[in-house]
C-alpha cells in the first residue's frame, strides 16, 4: 500500500494557517525525515533491466558502473515530480554525469509526453520511458516521486518517497554517501 504523502499544496495550506492563527495538526507520517518525504534502506536488486530513453538509447545496469546513481520516477501528472524535477536537474548538473548519474525515469506515459515535459521544463537528464509501469513495480516504486539512489560501487543504498529539494544540506548528505571518495 503507498505510504500517503503530503502534497505540496497541502503543506502550504497549513503553513498559511498556522501563521494565520488557526489550530490545525499537520498528518505527517511516521519516519518522515522532512517536509515532505521518507527515506528507508533500498536493497535492490540494481541488475536486470533495460530502460529505453527518449532518443532510443537503450540503459542496462552496465551503464551506471563507476559513478553514484539516482533513479527517479516521476510522471508529469504529479505535482511534486514536476515541482522536485528542477533541483534534480541542478544537481546533475552541479556534479556532472561522471560522478553523479540521475536517470528520469518516466511512469507509465507515452514518450511524447515525457518528451513534451523535458522540453518545456528545460530538463536535459537521459529520459527513460517505464511504459508498463515495469520497472516501478520490481523495484517496488508506488509513491511519486521516488528516488533510488545507487552508490559509485553498484550497491543499492536508498529509497527517497517524496519531493525532495536536491539542492538542499539533507539532499547534500544523502549525495555524499554515494560518491566516490
Amino acid at each position: 500500500m503507498p505510504i500517503p504523502l503530503p502534497s505540496r499544496r497541502h503543506f502550504l495550506q497549513q503553513t498559511v494557517a498556522v501563521s494565520a492563527g488557526a489550530a490545525v495538526l499537520p498528518v505527517w507520517p511516521q519516519g518522515l525525515t522532512g517536509p515532505a518525504y521518507e527515506v528507508s534502506p533500498w536493497a535492490g536488486p540494481v541488475s536486470n533491466f533495460a530502460l529505453v530513453d527518449t532518443t532510443g538509447k537503450t540503459w542496462l545496469p552496465t551503464d551506471l558502473r563507476g559513478r553514484a546513481v539516482l533513479l527517479n520516477f516521476w510522471a508529469s501528472w504529479c505535482e511534486p515530480c514536476r515541482a522536485e524535477m528542477p533541483t534534480l536537474q541542478q544537481v546533475a548538473d552541479f556534479y556532472g554525469p561522471e560522478r553523479l548519474l540521475v536517470l528520469a525515469i518516466n511512469f507509465k506515459e507515452p514518450p511524447a509526453r515525457a518528451l513534451q515535459f523535458a522540453r518545456t521544463t528545460g530538463v536535459t537528464l537521459p529520459v527513460l520511458l517505464d511504459s508498463k509501469g515495469e520497472a516501478a513495480q520490481r523495484w517496488g516504486v508506488k509513491v511519486f516521486p521516488t528516488t533510488l539512489s545507487v552508490d559509485w560501487l553498484g550497491r543499492p543504498r536508498q529509497r527517497i518517497r517524496g519531493e525532495v529539494d536536491w539542492t538542499g544540506p539533507a539532499a547534500e548528505k544523502l549525495i555524499a554517501g554515494l560518491l566516490k571518495p
